[in-house]
């Protein structure tokens, strides 16, 4: 019996196909999660590119009200871009929290143009799920977060969670799945 929804978006790189998104779709069913990807309407369209972020926020309120089911907390979220219009919206749809997977802290190379504030402002409990060597951000470069927030840092994993080779340990994908289920309501 599901005991929670979370809505996901995609990045500006891909879509819903993304090897997070598809882990978390598999795992979350069976621990009571009904795991909605969110492909987005550019993608539909069949542009290659995202557009400007005020229009990826317009796109996701009709997509979190059709992924709501009834007595349901609703949880919305997605990976780098997609996390970006979570936080940016989710307070203003009702959500019971965010998810940010690879939230894109800042251009790579380019800490001075910090989104923290994005982060920071979801008034709402909030998950980031980064990789210990995302070029978007590392967990190190996140500012102190407010008790509502947390983190959780991948091992050596990139921005899409890949980890080389020559780093041992857990899967990246299950690390990710894993923070996520327990992160939601049980």
């Amino acid at each position: 019996m599901p005991r929670a929804v979370l809505v996901l978006g995609h990045g500006a790189g891909g879509g819903v196909e993304a090897p997070d998104l598809r882990a978390l779709a598999e795992a979350l069913p069976a621990r009571g999660v009904t795991v909605v990807l969110a492909e987005q309407p550019w993608r539909v369209a069949g542009r290659k590119l995202a557009p400007a972020p005020a229009t990826l926020d317009a796109g996701w309120p009709a997509q979190v009200a059709a992924a709501r089911e009834e007595g349901l907390p609703l949880y919305a979220g997605g990976r780098s871009a997609g996390a970006r219009v979570a936080c940016r919206t989710s307070a203003a749809l009702g959500a019971a929290g965010v998810l940010a997977l690879a939230f894109p802290l800042h251009p790579p190379g380019r800490p001075e143009r910090s989104r923290a504030e994005e982060l920071l402002g979801t008034g709402l409990p909030t998950l980031v799920v980064q990789g210990g060597a995302d070029t978007f951000g590392t967990p190190e470069e996140f500012p102190d977060l407010p008790e509502t927030h947390r983190l959780v840092e991948v091992p050596h994993a990139s921005h899409p969670f890949k980890v080389p080779k020559r780093a041992a340990g857990p899967d990246p994908l299950r690390t990710v799945a894993d923070a996520v289920a327990a992160w939601l309501p049980s």
